[in-house]
């Protein structure tokens, strides 16, 4: 009896097992049809463009450190060294010290550098500017190992590295259909990506922006392997409950 009863629980095992088979074309990236070798040109790295909202850290420099520190905070030395930090206005300003109002929103970080170093050189003497996009982040959500948001220090990540940040896709992820959700520009606008497919280096979703979304939609396979798993369990349950009841009888 004890041997029916193993047998029972070995082939309620197998069922669920292959309910919840994918096969390796659902979960590879990147598929071909052959071995041969593709080519593409790699287009120009993109560069965060600030907007209402974003926050930025700017350090002024110059051949005068007390003349420039007017425009840093103080560090925790206290020498006036530190990077001020700037939240973008509604209007896409900031308030810079001397220049006043400063409209920064649609401008890269660097254009940004130029635009204060000029504006600079009629208060200091050879001054630097370095500015970081504090706020820069991507969120990834669905069928990943880690979903969360994720600050990016460099202002720069493509969607494969976004993907690995968040411990790549499970094998339940749709690579077919992954969705970005982008805000710019006062539009919020949704692409379908197909990871099977070495197009994607070439998609406009593959250099992530400033606060993108995306998403990976569960596949089939995990739909139906939960419809399995809640369809028998209660098969099993009632199984085991009468195998349990004839063996104390027996025993």
């Amino acid at each position: 009896m004890i041997k029916r009863y193993n047998l029972l629980v070995l082939l309620i095992s197998s069922c669920l097992f292959m309910s919840s088979c994918i096969s390796r074309k659902e979960i590879s990236y990147f598929q071909t049809a052959g071995d041969s070798t593709m080519v593409q040109n790699i287009e120009a790295p993109y560069e965060a463009v600030l907007q209402a909202g974003d926050i930025i850290s700017i350090h002024v420099s110059s051949l005068s450190n007390d003349a420039s520190s007017f425009f840093n905070q103080p560090d925790a030395r206290g020498d006036g060294l530190g990077m001020t930090t700037y939240l973008v206005s509604a209007a896409g300003t900031i308030s810079f010290p001397l220049l006043g109002n400063v409209h920064v929103a649609g401008r890269t970080t660097q254009v940004l550098t130029n635009e204060l170093v000029t504006a600079l050189s009629k208060y200091l003497v050879e001054p630097g500017v370095r500015i970081r996009l504090q706020s820069f982040r991507v969120t990834i959500l669905g069928e990943v190992a880690r979903p969360g948001v994720y600050p990016i220090s460099t202002e720069r990540v493509s969607l494969m590295e976004a993907i690995g940040l968040a411990g790549d896709l499970t094998v339940y992820g749709k690579r077919k259909n992954v969705l970005l959700i982008r805000e710019e520009n006062g539009k919020r606008t949704f692409t379908r990506v197909d990871m099977t497919n070495p197009s994607v280096f070439l998609s406009d979703a593959y250099q992530l922006h400033n606060n993108d979304v995306v998403y990976i939609e569960p596949g089939k396979g995990k739909v139906a392997s939960a419809e399995e798993v809640y369809r028998i369990l209660p098969i099993i349950f009632s199984g085991l409950t009468v195998v349990g009841l004839f063996l104390q009888r027996v025993l």
